[in-house]
C-alpha cells in the first residue's frame, strides 16, 4: 500500500521524531496508533498501514542522527501533539420502522464463559440504540441446554453480570431462558397443529446423511396426531436422550442442507445448574428466540451476519402461525488480529490453573482488558467505529490501543522502569544531580513534577547495554557517561562507567532507575509471562489500579490484587 501523500508525509515526520527521542530506532507503534487515531478511514486498511509504516521505520533507522534531524526539520519539524479526530467516523445507521421511545433490543450471550472483546459489539451496538431511541435492552441469558459439549456454567451467570458492569451498561431487565422453558410447550403444540414438525427417532448419523442427500426419513410423514402422541410422549418421559427430536419441516431441497429439518425440541438429562432437573424436553436456541422475541416485545434484533440462519429458522416459525416478529439487522465479522478467542479452550484454560482466571490478559475477556486499563471508553468508541457495515474486518490490536492513549496519556504520569537491570556505578557523577526534578508529563504541566533519586549508582536495562559497551551514552533526560568495553558483569556485580557531561547530545538515550530508592516490580505481559525489574521509588507510593506510563515499554495497570507496601509491586501491561 502506498500512504496519501499528506499520511506519508505525516508518518514519516512521527517516525523521524520517535526516532530521535529513542536513540535513532523508531517503533512502529505508536507512529500506526497516531495515524489511526487521526484518521480513523484509516482502519480499513490498518494491516497495509502497519507494513507501509515498516517500510518508512527501515528507511529512517538507516540514517544516523544527524541525518534523521534534518529530514525531520525539512518536513517541518516536530509533530504536535493533538486529539484524534471523529469527524469522518461511519455514522450509525437510524433503525428501519423505530419508534421514539418504543424501541426494545436485547443481548443474549450463552453462560459457557466470560464477555470478551468479540461481545463487545453486541453490548455497545445495543447500548447505543436503547439511548438513541430512548428504548429498552433486555439482558436474556440463553443458558437452554443445547448439547453435552455446550454446558451451562452458573458461575458465568454472575459473570455476565459483572462483565456488563464493567462496560457500564446496565439493562433494564433481565429474563433466564431455564425460567421460561414451560412457555415453551405450547407454541409446540402450535407448530405441530400448523403441520409444521414431527417428532424424528432416527439415528443422529444417519438423519444426516438423509439430510444432505435430501432424503426424508420415515417419521416425516406423520400425521399431526401422530405427531402430537409423539410430542406428549417427549414430554412424559417416554424418550432418554438421543432417542427423539422435535424436527422443524422444511424444504428437503433447500439449497443449504442446514437448514433441512432442524431440530426444535431435544430431551437431555443433563443437570441445569439453575434448575436441575426440572425439565428433560429443551428447546433450541432459534425456536426460544421465536417466542421470545415476541413474548418479550423486541421490536429490532441486532447481530453477526453468522446468525443469518437462526434469523431465517424464526421468520419461516413466524410465517407458519401467521405472525410477524422484529426485524433483523446484521453486522460482519470483526476480528481483533491478536485476540485469540475460543471461550471453550480459555473456559478449559481457567479450570486448569493455566489462566489466571478470566481476568489473566491471553484471554481477552472483558475482565482483562480491565485489568490492563483499557477505558469502557475507548472499547465502546473502537466497537462503534465500524458502524453496521457487513464486511468482516480484521484490525491490529493497535486500533483498539490508539482509541485507549487518546484517552488515558493526557492525565497517565510517567515513571521509570528497567527490566533485567543491571547496576552501574558512575565515577565522577556530580553531587548536584543526585536528585533531580521531573516532570509527570512531558506536555501536562498541569499534572506537576516530582523528586527523582539518581546516581551515582544506577539500574539500566541488560539488554540495552549490552550493545552498547564501549561506547558513550545519555542516561535519559541527565547526563552523558562512557560505557566501559568489557563484558557484562555477572549477575549482582557493578558495571564501572564514566561521567562525561551533562550536555544534550545526539547520542543514544538509556532509560535509567536510581538505585538508591529503587523499588522491584512484577510486570505482568500480554502472554502471561513475567518481567522482572525496578521502577522509580515513586512507584511505591501507587494505590492499586492507578495508572502509569512506563517510559519506553508502555500503559501499565497497578494489581488490584496488589498490597501496598508490599514487594515487589505487582503491574499489568496495558499497550505500548
Amino acid at each position: 500500500m502506498t500512504l496519501e501523500p499528506e499520511v506519508d508525509r505525516r508518518a514519516r515526520r512521527i517516525a523521524l521524531q520517535n526516532a530521535l527521542e529513542h536513540g535513532g530506532a523508531p517503533r512502529a507503534g505508536p507512529i500506526v496508533s497516531r495515524l489511526l487515531a487521526e484518521t480513523p478511514a484509516l482502519r480499513r486498511t490498518a494491516p497495509a498501514v502497519q507494513a507501509a509504516v515498516d517500510a518508512i521505520i527501515g528507511e529512517v533507522a538507516s540514517l544516523d542522527a544527524a541525518a534523521q534531524a534534518s529530514a525531520l526539520a525539512a518536513l517541518g519539524g516536530a509533530v504536535e501533539t493533538a486529539e484524534p479526530r471523529r469527524a469522518d467516523r461511519p455514522e450509525m445507521p437510524p433503525l428501519p420502522g423505530a419508534v421514539d421511545g418504543q424501541v426494545v433490543l436485547r443481548m443474549a450471550p450463552f453462560p459457557s464463559g466470560a464477555l470478551h472483546i468479540g461481545n463487545a459489539r453486541m453490548i455497545y451496538v445495543n447500548e447505543h440504540y436503547r439511548a438513541r431511541y430512548h428504548g429498552r435492552l433486555l439482558l436474556v441469558i440463553d443458558d437452554t441446554i443445547g448439547s453435552e459439549e455446550k454446558r451451562v456454567d452458573l458461575e458465568m451467570i454472575d459473570g455476565i453480570r459483572r462483565d456488563l458492569e464493567l462496560a457500564e451498561v446496565r439493562p433494564d431487565a433481565t429474563f433466564f431462558k431455564s425460567d421460561r422453558v414451560p412457555r415453551f410447550y405450547p407454541w409446540a403444540r402450535r407448530v405441530i397443529e400448523a403441520g409444521g414438525a414431527y417428532v424424528c427417532v432416527c439415528p443422529a448419523g444417519l438423519l444426516r446423511e438423509r439430510r444432505a442427500q435430501g432424503t426424508a426419513c420415515p417419521e416425516r410423514s406423520q400425521t399431526v396426531p401422530e405427531t402430537l402422541e409423539g410430542w406428549d410422549r417427549m414430554l412424559a418421559g417416554g424418550y432418554g436422550p438421543g432417542e427423539a427430536v422435535l424436527r422443524l419441516r422444511t424444504d428437503l431441497a433447500d439449497p443449504d442442507p442446514a437448514f433441512r429439518d432442524r431440530v426444535l425440541f431435544r430431551v437431555s438429562d443433563v443437570e441445569h445448574p439453575r434448575v436441575g432437573h426440572k425439565y428433560r424436553v429443551w428447546p433450541m436456541l432459534e425456536f426460544s428466540w421465536a417466542v421470545d422475541d415476541l413474548e418479550l416485545g423486541m421490536t429490532h434484533v441486532l447481530r453477526g451476519k453468522d446468525l443469518v440462519i437462526e434469523d431465517r429458522m424464526q421468520e419461516y416459525i413466524w410465517r407458519l402461525l401467521g405472525l410477524t416478529g422484529p426485524q433483523f439487522i446484521h453486522w460482519g465479522i470483526l476480528r481483533v488480529r491478536e485476540a485469540k478467542i475460543a471461550k471453550s479452550k480459555a473456559s478449559a484454560e481457567v479450570r486448569s490453573g493455566l489462566f489466571d482466571g478470566w481476568a489473566d490478559p491471553r484471554s481477552w475477556s472483558l475482565a482483562s482488558l480491565d485489568r490492563r486499563g483499557i477505558t469502557t471508553a475507548a472499547l465502546r468508541q473502537f466497537t462503534l467505529s465500524f458502524g453496521l457495515s457487513l464486511a468482516d474486518i480484521e484490525v491490529p490490536a493497535e486500533t483498539l490501543y490508539a482509541e485507549n492513549r487518546a484517552i488515558i496519556d493526557p492525565t497517565t504520569p510517567r515513571r521509570a522502569f528497567v527490566e533485567d537491570p543491571v547496576a552501574v556505578h558512575v565515577d565522577g557523577f556530580p553531587d548536584d544531580l543526585a536528585e533531580v526534578e521531573l516532570p509527570n508529563h512531558p506536555d501536562r504541566p498541569e499534572l506537576g513534577r516530582r523528586r527523582v533519586a539518581t546516581g551515582p549508582t544506577f539500574f539500566l536495562a541488560r539488554s540495552d547495554l549490552a550493545p552498547r559497551l564501549g561506547t558513550e551514552v545519555r542516561l535519559k533526560d541527565l547526563a552523558n557517561v562512557a560505557l566501559p568495553a568489557g563484558p557484562l558483569p555477572a549477575a549482582g556485580a557493578a558495571l564501572a562507567a564514566q561521567f562525561t557531561s551533562r550536555e544534550n547530545r545526539r547520542i543514544p538515550r538509556l532509560q535509567w532507575v536510581g538505585a538508591a530508592r529503587a523499588v522491584p516490580v512484577d510486570l505482568l505481559g500480554l502472554e502471561g509471562e513475567h518481567h522482572l525489574g525496578v521502577a522509580e521509588g515513586a512507584v511505591a507510593d501507587a494505590r492499586p489500579r492507578d495508572q502509569f506510563q512506563f517510559e519506553r515499554v508502555g500503559f501499565v495497570r497497578i494489581e488490584a490484587s496488589w498490597t501496598p507496601g508490599t514487594a515487589p509491586v505487582r503491574v499489568c501491561f496495558g499497550h505500548p
